[in-house]
């Protein structure tokens, strides 16, 4: 017996409580393997059994690790942050969250050489986890009553009442019985990637995105177009959280070569789901997932909400309601083009119309209108939908893109022959967009009897109204940025601050607009040939707001910065 007790390494407090002659090592090894059987940490066994008495390991522990003794008779124990780690966590390694700064989680403990709690607590929450040593009678009363008055639903994560460890996820499609339990048998790993899914939602990012690098994985999302680090899990866990991403939605998850796509649904509520749009890309490290969060009620919010000016939201009214022809949107991915087009497709959706949508993927579900998810797959493309459309006695057609010549064509005749057409391509601004028409080969003549309407937009972020203050700009500055000479005296321009309530200063997203309506002078440039750079000379003769003329009155207004228009509209 002796020989097997003394290859035994002793460390951590156990080995300090030897060291300080309170417990011989013989004494430390027994009372560990009695603390392994009755399930209980070793500190909580010696105070329960009244081999040491808390103040003595407190004291012990404070001078010999340097950590600080806190009194927790001291604590309002209500606003401790319990919910944001789960009981059995708590109870498994005897600590408990006491305060959250920034992305730092203070956890009480009465053995800080616990690093394995302090480890997994900071992988199941993404927060930097900070020991503070408390005597060990009192954290075990204040978990028991931090625990009984905690919210174990987990309501401060999210409004509705949702389980981590059961929500309902699907790609949309009906399962096999024998894939319903593939890749769920590790719950760490299904609780966190639920929990950053739903944190996704709450924090309205539009965006996730899963990279493995050679020493560090990290988590991002964006909010309001800007990335931002949210997590940052030990790297050996990576493949297990982008395998169960794998899982959800669906893919190979023996295929790591090559880029997959998949869908995931998440049924938060009866009455309400989320659909992520998943995309894997092998890169050197391992495979980075970028997941596209797709909220139904995003394009819900009415055509007063997206910042068009009163002469731009006249022209795109008139547009969308002419018996036929084409309005195109322009802008880069993510600019809101799918918003605004079904903010407008909201407005036009009655009994009376037949409106048919080809998208890739259908982001955005509305009752009244046909949606069609287009598959190259299996053959069925923008072009194919648009031929099917033409069949089935269409008002209103909706192309998600126009991507090639053939669901140009196809197009521009639907819009000849009695039918409104809504697209979007990828151009800088409205005059760019004709150009790109016609280096794709869609003849001048056809451009110019189709296309009645063409809006470029970015997305812009919202000046906090909480905590925006006007900037102290020179004259030159002001000068630079497009402003005129005669209105600097009058004129108020705010500059980001940021507070509790926003972002570094930001809050929401605008949108800014180039509304260029096809006058029959533009048609006649564009029968000519003419290059954009003269198209857009036309269009300011016409009193087109050009986009930073449309920022520059977004800035005014104090909705957006100076910074903020010049990142958007940078040339």
């Amino acid at each position: 017996m002796a020989t097997s007790t003394s290859k035994i390494t002793l460390s951590g407090l156990a080995q300090q409580l030897v060291l300080d002659n309170l417990l011989t090592e013989d004494d430390v090894i027994k009372h560990q393997g009695k603390a392994i059987s009755s399930k209980l940490p070793f500190v909580s066994y010696l105070v329960t059994n009244n081999i040491l008495d808390s103040r003595t390991l407190a004291n012990c522990a404070s001078i010999e690790f340097g950590a600080p003794l806190f009194d927790l008779d001291a604590m309002d124990i209500e606003v401790a942050p319990v919910n944001l780690v789960k009981e059995k966590l708590i109870r498994k390694h005897h600590a408990l969250p006491l305060y959250k700064r920034g992305s730092r989680l203070f956890v009480a403990v009465s053995d800080p050489t616990n690093l394995q709690g302090l480890d997994e607590i900071k992988f199941h929450t993404g927060l930097n986890t900070e020991a503070i040593l408390v005597e060990e009678d009192k954290l075990s009363n204040t978990i028991d009553k931090a625990l009984e008055a905690a919210d174990t639903s987990m309501s401060d994560m999210f409004t509705e009442d949702v389980d981590l460890d059961n929500i309902e996820i699907s790609d949309g499609e009906k399962e096999d019985e024998d894939d319903q339990d593939a890749g769920v048998d590790d719950t760490p790993i299904v609780r966190f990637v639920n929990k950053i899914l739903l944190d996704a939602i709450n924090k309205g990012a539009s965006d996730i995105h899963l990279e493995p690098y050679e020493k560090k994985f990290r988590i991002r999302f964006r909010h309001d177009g800007m990335l931002s680090e949210i997590a940052s899990p030990p790297t050996n866990l990576a493949n297990r959280i982008i395998s169960r991403l794998k899982v959800m939605s669906k893919m190979n998850i023996a295929e790591r070569r090559v880029p997959q796509d998949g869908r995931i649904v998440m049924a938060l509520s009866k009455n309400r789901s989320i659909d992520f749009r998943v995309n894997t890309l092998p890169t050197l490290h391992g495979e980075k997932v970028v997941l596209r969060i797709l909220d139904p009620t995003s394009a819900q919010i009415g055509i007063e909400a997206l910042g068009f000016e009163d002469e731009q939201k006249k022209h795109f009214i008139e547009a969308i309601n002419k018996p036929y022809g084409m309005v195109l949107v322009t802008g880069p991915t993510g600019s809101g083009k799918t918003v605004s087009l079904y903010t407008g497709l909201n407005m036009l959706n009655s009994p009376e119309r037949n409106i048919s949508t080809a998208e890739d993927p259908v982001e955005i579900t509305v009752t009244g209108i046909n949606q069609v998810n287009v598959n190259v797959k299996t053959g069925l493309t923008f072009a194919t939908a648009l031929r099917a459309f033409l069949r089935q006695d269409p008002d209103i057609i909706m192309v998600g893109e126009i991507r090639d010549l053939e669901t140009a064509e196809i197009s521009v005749k639907a819009a000849q022959t009695g039918h409104m057409v809504l697209s979007t391509l990828h151009t800088n601004d409205a005059p760019q967009t004709l150009s790109r028409l016609a280096q794709m080969g869609v003849p001048a003549f056809n451009i110019a009897s189709a296309v009645v309407l063409i809006m470029a937009q970015r997305l812009a972020r919202r000046l906090c109204e909480h905590c925006k203050e006007p900037a102290e700009l020179p004259k030159d500055a002001l000068l630079e940025a497009g402003f005129s000479e005669g209105e600097l005296g009058d004129l108020t321009v705010y500059h980001a601050v940021g507070c509790d309530q926003c972002v570094n200063g930001y809050k929401g997203r605008v949108g800014i607009y180039q509304v260029m309506p096809i006058s029959e002078e533009m048609g006649r440039l564009i029968m000519e040939n003419r290059t954009s750079i003269e198209l857009a000379d036309q269009a300011k003769k016409e009193g087109v707001k050009d986009l930073r003329e449309s920022g520059l009155n977004k800035i005014r207004s104090g909705i957006t910065s100076i910074e903020e228009v010049d990142r958007v509209t940078r040339e």
